[in-house]
């Protein structure tokens, strides 16, 4: 029995294994909750009128928008998550993705002034109490690993007008791109107009509020450069022109 659900697993994630010490009980009870989801999936699908795909839904998964939500196999959604999609494009989630329980993935919420996109590439995990918006679009690519509790807005509001109550002052948009293969930890944030280059890691707690190369390692309110990954040529000349950057801001 083990072998045969491994074996479907591996569908998802190509690489799992189950551990030695997995006794049969929580096998069991895997089967069972796992099973949950994907009736849920097919059932929600078919009532939106659309071919149904292996996906899985935790309980209480609420949306809105639906048929603007592109669901990629083999992906999860975990308990009382909300999926928003008013936009001008869609929400869309890539093959083998999930997104943690208790975790709010909207484009917008604006009616006069609708969001862009947000497009979740194939192989990510987003952990629970994730808060995303994709006002200015949001884009995050394949293979990241993200913590719970992560925050990613591509919108500001407009404050220079004293006289002004803020709320009426209008937003800018400039967007969020999150490259492929980054490791994102617990309760980071993410601006607007923010790029964060492929293979990066950010730090528990950060605030990013710039863009940052690929392989870079940041963390720090707000996130500075704290190491590369990599040394390459072209890496070194973005980390001497970073830390130039620093020492000038000093």
């Amino acid at each position: 029995m083990k072998k045969i659900v491994q074996h479907i697993i591996r569908l998802r994630n190509p690489s799992f294994a189950f551990d030695s010490a997995l006794t049969s009980s929580m096998l069991l009870e895997l089967i069972w909750d796992k099973g949950f989801m994907l009736m849920r999936g097919i059932v929600v699908q078919l009532f939106h009128f659309q071919l149904p795909k292996l996906i899985m839904l935790g309980k209480g998964v609420s949306y809105y928008q639906f048929r603007r939500i592109q669901f990629s196999s083999w992906v999860k959604v975990g308990d009382h998550v909300l999926l928003g999609a008013l936009g001008k494009g869609r929400l869309s989630i890539g093959i083998g993705s999930g997104i943690g329980a208790f975790s709010q993935v909207e484009i917008s919420q604006s009616f006069n002034n609708v969001g862009d996109h947000i497009r979740i590439g194939n192989y990510v995990g987003i952990g629970p109490y994730a808060s995303l918006g994709g006002a200015g679009g949001l884009e995050i690519g394949d293979e990241c690993i993200i913590g719970p509790y992560f925050s990613c807005h591509p919108e500001n509001h407009v404050f220079t007008d004293l006289g002004t109550s803020i709320r009426h002052q209008g937003v800018v948009r400039k967007g969020i791109k999150v490259g492929r293969n980054c490791w994102i930890g617990a309760k980071v944030s993410i601006l607007d107009g923010v790029e964060v280059g492929e293979g990066s890691v950010i730090a528990a707690g950060a605030v990013v509020t710039k863009s940052f190369p690929p392989y870079s390692v940041i963390g720090g309110v707000p996130a500075k450069l704290l190491k590369m990954r990599e040394s390459s040529p072209k890496i070194k000349k973005e980390v001497a022109i970073e830390e130039k950057n620093q020492v000038s801001a000093l």
